[in-house]
């Protein structure tokens, strides 16, 4: 029977989507439900059905979860920031370590267990060092910042966050009241005209200053100089006061060019026992604490004895780079972005690491060109998306030992492991690490071993007939498929052939019957290359 849009149904919550949503089984459909904790008992109103799910709302809670509690924040059920502001916080870490795992088994076809478990943050309040509020106008017309409404730019009016700093929050206000003052106008997206577009406040947690960045899409304002002023009488803290020109019609918040307007254009902060300075479009952990506990781990995953050569991929203002150095020969960061590989080069020299280097160049690509350097040690830390599809070849390509992945997103990263289990890489260990409390990311850190080189020829002898045969590689078969058909098959694609027609798996532990569940399974056409690739190398009879 199909559930009935804008009819209330009886349920119990029972688990979490990723996102932090509520779901529950409803005459045997599955419906999402925001804002509620397993365990709760409600009525719920269903707002949306599609073909295979439905979205629902509470009515009404009959019995509450034993993990349910008042939220802190008292625009909870509106901003779009935090979805676990109404569960325990011991309820939120249970539901993380879960995503994981489950992401881990499911997408990735690994061992649950493998996942060591998830490390709390000591705090849940003002933990953020890094605040970006969009601008814009209430429906009475004032000017107001705050966070966007979920799925939406809607902005939520926010005066006092309960997870970003309270300096951020008094800095934002200050901006606010000269705007009003001066009568500048907020960026409206839709028509294509006004001026500030967001505030971007950046705090150091160890070294006690701020910086604002003002993001602006026109060259000229009045009375900045009030505006700085007022900023250092309200903000001692602050180190620097900067203008970044955006002029782009899309939703990315820095544009290409930074002007200061007071102080000094880079922040600093110390981490892991260095000191690092940081220009805006430098990437920095949000969470400083955590930070040091999250790059402690990947330290102690990759094993270092001081003899090693270790490339760090994504390496952002050089971090966890010098955190390698330490215990490495060289340490090698890798960063797209010039300003945050300018910030390494100088965060390097101002910590006496002379064992490092750095290159502003795509990941994939530098990884192929420093492959020839002979890596022991590989770390990736990539943004949301995880590895594209150059850097997961250079990696195949560079064949290191051992690779330690840090993550912020579990369901790309069980993509990429996938991906890598089944080109010769075993999964190890991976521990889970709480840097956004509140909200439903997660970040995790993985070590990857492999054992032999799939990407050279292992020659077998047939005892019974003294034959010599060669067992390919997945490069083999992907070379041997491109050849002959014109197109690429994943080596996940590959391990589901080998898997169909009763290969032995052993070099490639991929799980690919879970993996069916979250995508799509390997084409008609790739089934046949890849089986004639088994027949040509003899894997399979003709």
């Amino acid at each position: 029977m199909d559930l009935q849009k804008n009819k209330v149904y009886r349920c119990q919550i029972t688990d979490y989507t990723a996102d932090g949503t509520g779901f529950a089984k409803i005459e045997g459909r599955a419906v999402f439900v925001p804002r509620t904790a397993v365990g709760d008992q409600c009525d719920v109103r269903i707002v949306k059905v599609t073909k295979n799910v439905a979205f629902g709302r509470v009515e009404k809670i009959i019995v509450p979860s034993a993990q349910r509690t008042a939220p802190a924040c008292p625009v909870a059920d509106k901003c779009g920031g935090c979805c676990y502001q109404h569960i325990t916080y011991g309820e939120e870490l249970r539901a993380k370590e879960k995503k994981v795992r489950d992401a881990l088994t499911r997408i990735g076809g690994q061992d649950g267990a493998k996942l060591l478990g998830i490390t709390g943050a000591p705090t849940t309040e003002h933990y953020r060092n890094k605040a970006q509020y969009p601008v814009g106008r209430d429906k009475e017309g004032s000017i107001v910042t705050g966070f966007y409404r979920s799925r939406s730019h809607d902005i939520v009016p926010v005066e006092k966050c309960l997870i970003q700093s309270e300096t951020a929050d008094k800095i934002a206000a200050v901006v606010r009241e000269w705007m009003t003052e001066f009568s500048v106008m907020p960026y409206d997206y839709e028509k294509k005209r006004g001026t500030i577009r967001h505030i971007y406040v950046r705090v150091g947690e160890k070294s006690g200053e701020s910086q604002l960045t003002l993001i602006s899409a026109t060259k000229k304002m009045p009375k900045l100089d009030v505006l700085v002023e007022r900023l250092r009488a309200a903000a001692p803290s602050l180190t620097g006061i900067l203008l970044n020109h955006n002029q782009r019609d899309d939703n990315v918040i820095l544009g290409d060019r930074t002007d200061v307007l007071w102080g000094e254009p880079m922040l600093e902060d110390r981490l892991c026992g260095h000191t690092f300075l940081l220009s805006p479009e430098a990437f920095y952990q949000v969470n400083h604490a955590q930070a040091e506990r999250l790059y402690a781990c990947a330290v102690d995953y990759a094993g270092l004895t001081g003899e090693e050569t270790v490339l760090d991929l994504y390496c952002g203002a050089g971090t966890i780079t010098l955190a390698l150095a330490e215990h490495a020969k060289t340490a090698i960061g890798v960063e797209i972005v010039p300003e945050a590989i300018e910030n390494a080069k100088r965060n390097a020299l101002r910590n006496g690491m002379e064992n490092t280097e750095f290159f502003c160049a795509d990941a994939g690509q530098a990884a192929q060109r420093l492959a020839k350097r002979g890596i022991d040690v590989l770390v990736v830390d990539p943004p949301r998306k995880g590895l594209d599809a150059t850097a997961r070849d250079a990696i195949l390509k560079m064949q290191p030992p051992k690779v330690v992945y840090v993550s912020c997103d579990p369901a790309t990263l069980a993509r990429d492991v996938a991906e890598l289990c089944g080109a010769g890489y075993t999964l190890e260990k991976a521990q889970a690490f709480d840097l956004f409390p509140r909200t439903f990311h997660v970040e995790t850190v993985v070590l990857l071993s492999r054992e032999t080189n799939p990407l050279t020829v292992e020659v077998r002898m047939e005892v019974e007939t003294g034959e010599v045969k060669e067992h390919p590689t997945y490069k083999r078969i992907q070379e041997y498929v491109q050849e002959k058909y014109g197109f690429k098959v994943h080596t996940a694609y590959i391990a589901e052939v080998k898997r169909m027609v009763g290969l032995d798996m052993h070099k490639a532990p991929n799980a690919v019957e879970q993996r069916k569940h979250e995508y799509h399974p390997c084409p008609h056409e790739k089934v046949e290359a890849i089986k004639d690739a088994l027949r040509h190398f003899g894997l399979i009879a003709e």
